[in-house]
């Protein structure tokens, strides 16, 4: 398909610089079939059954975000997929002064060597030292915010806290799974109430998740691997809840990408460890899962692509045409929609 029919005009305004406070305040475009429903996420527990299940990505933001030099050449990196104990594969900017075997200093006694350039002008950096690149980046890291909301203002303080769900167990993502910074106990709690359980696996998000697509035709675009893990209890759990009657529903797209890479022809969810490059665009058949709560997302992104094979692109369209008139904010801070075809 031609990646122009994913196009949309969205006002500056709309796009969130910070979230609802609390979270769950929010507000929640629901799309139930052809019904469209204007209501807050703390409206979650009405709009779901008895018997459903929320998956979450329970992925921890690492400050990934790293500033340095080279001799005189000032270098950013932002690490998007780990390959080894200290090694990270990262987007340089200004790469063209950076050479294989170049050191970088990050400062903070954080220094790492380049390597291994890719096509997509991205680099292997080999982290010197014993201590855990973890300790590293937490001295020498700031939490890598979206360029959308980076190029408006600073990373600061708050960032630390507002950028990690209430899941954030597992280390190793570059961006948040957004979806699911709008639940908070109190909300899980009225959940479990109504009856609709959870469930959590990992999908460490890379920042490719951020990156324009540059082709004209979806065909020709490659997404970048990231790694996930669905361990065989919760495989079980999932295929149970759906075994009974229940909906599987992705918490943002991110467990979508992994469920469906688990998922069999027949359906079932299979356990899963390993890297997904899987990328969904209209005409795909879901397998794994039966709805989706998630953010409202860029023109001509993957994840307006994938939103617009789960309920059809005409549909999708009129969707942010309506959130774009009635004030809805997006992208990662923003508001949510329930997406149930």
């Amino acid at each position: 398909m031609k990646v122009d029919l994913f196009d949309f005009v969205l006002p500056p305004e709309r796009i969130a610089l910070r979230p609802a406070v609390p979270r769950d305040a929010a507000r929640l475009l629901v799309l139930d079939g052809a019904d469209t429903r204007d209501l807050s996420v703390r409206d979650l527990p009405g709009q779901l059954r008895a018997g459903d299940c929320l998956v979450f990505n329970d992925t921890r933001v690492i400050p990934a975000q790293l500033e340095g030099t080279r001799g005189d050449a000032k270098i950013g990196a932002t690490l998007h997929k780990r390959e080894g104990p200290r090694r990270w594969r990262a987007f340089i900017r200004n790469a063209r002064r950076l050479r294989d075997g170049d050191a970088i200093d990050f400062g903070a006694g954080v220094i790492a060597t380049a390597s291994d350039r890719g096509e997509d002008g991205s680099f292997a950096l080999d982290f010197a030292g014993d201590e855990p690149v973890e300790l590293l980046l937490d001295r020498a890291g700031r939490m890598p915010l979206p360029p959308y909301i980076a190029a408006k203002r600073p990373t600061d303080a708050r960032d630390a806290a507002d950028y990690q769900t209430m899941f954030a167990a597992e280390p190793g993502a570059v961006a948040a799974p957004t979806a699911a910074l709008h639940f908070t106990p109190a909300l899980i709690a009225a959940l479990a109430g109504a009856g609709i359980g959870h469930e959590t696996l990992t999908l460490h998000v890379g920042a490719g998740t951020f990156l324009p697509v540059k082709a004209d035709d979806t065909a020709d675009h490659r997404m970048h691997a990231e790694w996930g893990r669905i361990d065989a209890a919760t495989a079980d759990r999932l295929n149970a809840v759906r075994a009974a009657g229940g909906r599987v529903i992705a918490v943002g797209t991110t467990s979508l990408r992994l469920i469906e890479s688990a998922a069999q022809t027949d359906g079932r969810i299979a356990p899963f460890e390993g890297d997904t490059a899987i990328f969904i665009t209209p005409g795909y058949t879901f397998r794994g899962i039966d709805g989706l709560l998630t953010n409202f997302h860029l023109p001509k992104s993957t994840l307006f692509m994938l939103v617009s094979a789960l309920m059809g692109l005409d549909r999708m369209k009129d969707a942010y045409a309506y959130a774009i008139e009635n004030g809805y904010r997006f992208y990662s801070y923003g508001d949510a929609s329930l997406l149930l075809p």
